[in-house]
């Protein structure tokens, strides 16, 4: 795609998306015809990382694309999000050489990328998560394991599995249509309904020796700095999710109350300071101000830690312990400033848009709270101020991880 088309594109997919979001999101279906109309537009094709022959983008125009698209729909910028940090994979984890192969087919067939490098944190119990046993030619992949995102709808899954010869960590990456995998879609989502989120089962999946990306030493002093980028890589993406949710939510809010202005009752000398226009109330106003105050916060917050995480990409392999250190903390802080602006606004205009008062909002704008509520229960901020602490008061490094 032309970079000068991409904006357009982006711009009239987000359209496309926001006119039936609505109805959409209450029929709660898989996301097929909505992936479709990803593939038509060449988004998934974009959303890899950048490589010759003017293919893929670079990680902050993916963020601005991933966020315009969740603005208009938020389950369907989850799954651009997880998509595009899914992508980077091969070259966290693989060679070079299979990294360029991969994402070569990737982009000529339009491959939507799912999974999760996540694993089983130490003591977890027995038989939980995904097992690879060595077998002639490969390994055979047992278990099951639970995605936020992407069932029955991805073209490659990238999955973290526990070498049952090492107990070290296997990145590997297959066609999810192969035998012995079994999808099952969890219905009746709070939110986040059409980012297509379930549970896949693998009963003896063989997976040949080439489909593995690459070994993680279960040793986190062994771990490569660089490759401990992939969950920061999804957990940024998904902040672009939360704030895309949370500046689409304030746009429709706004369209509405211009729309159909509500009047709380005035009294005192201001009353008279305000022409009477749509969205002329003082308090009204002063609401606005500080959702928007708290948005545009947020957003300054995720651009700074966009830009380390674009620079830690570049870095490549290079990337060292210190430099990942501070991609961290600013991911981590990136993460609480947009939860927190993002559950205020969503919460706020349903006060602003009369939408709780009704138990079946027929504007929709419950499904922006919703959608935010589940995007930020997703991670716990707990943890990742403590962190950010831990870090500014005794330099000490966040753990080398690709636990999410």
């Amino acid at each position: 795609m032309q970079e000068a088309l991409r904006p357009r594109v982006t711009r009239e997919v987000a359209d496309d998306l926001a006119v039936d979001a609505l109805p959409r999101d209450r029929a709660g279906k898989p996301p097929f015809d909505e992936v479709a109309r990803l593939r038509e537009a060449g988004l998934p094709a974009l959303l890899t990382p950048p490589g010759p022959d003017r293919r893929g983008t670079d990680w902050r125009t993916a963020c601005v694309v991933i966020r315009e698209i969740a603005a208009a729909d938020s389950s369907i910028g989850e799954l651009l999000g997880r998509h595009c940090a899914l992508s980077w994979s091969a070259r966290f984890f693989s060679t070079p050489e299979k990294a360029d192969e991969l994402e070569r087919r990737a982009v000529a067939e339009q491959w939507l990328w799912g999974g999760s490098t996540d694993v089983p944190a130490a003591g977890a119990a027995p038989g939980t998560g995904l097992t690879l046993t060595p077998a002639d030619g490969g390994y055979v992949l047992g278990g099951r394991t639970t995605l936020a995102a992407g069932v029955q709808v991805t073209d490659r899954l990238v999955l973290g599995g526990v070498g049952s010869d090492t107990g070290d960590l296997l990145i590997v990456c297959l066609d999810p249509e192969r035998p012995g995998v079994t999808a099952d879609v969890e219905h009746d989502r709070l939110g986040q309904r059409l980012a297509g989120a379930g549970s896949i089962s693998f009963d003896g999946v063989l997976v040949p020796a080439d489909e593995v990306l690459g070994t993680v030493p279960r040793d986190e002093h062994a771990v490569s700095p660089f490759a401990t980028l992939a969950p920061l890589a999804l957990r940024l993406a998904l902040v672009h999710v939360g704030l895309g949710t949370a500046e689409g939510a304030l746009a429709e809010a706004r369209d509405s109350n211009r729309a159909a202005p509500g009047r709380w009752p005035v009294t005192g000398p201001e009353e008279s300071a305000y022409p009477d226009r749509p969205g002329g109330d003082p308090y009204l106003l002063l609401a606005y101000g500080e959702l928007v105050t708290a948005a545009h916060t947020a957003a300054a917050v995720v651009e700074s830690a966009t830009a380390a995480l674009a620079r830690g990409l570049l870095a490549g392999p290079a990337l060292d312990i210190d430099e990942r250190a501070d991609i961290a903390v600013q991911v981590a802080a990136a993460e609480d400033t947009t939860g927190r602006a993002a559950m205020q606004i969503t919460s706020r205009i349903l006060e602003l848009t009369q939408g709780a008062g009704s138990a079946a909002d027929p504007l929709g704008f419950d499904r922006f709270w919703r959608n935010a509520r589940v995007l930020t229960a997703q991670s716990s901020a707990t943890h990742r101020l403590r962190d950010i602490g831990d870090h500014y008061l005794n330099g000490t490094h966040p753990p080398l991880t690709l636990r999410a």
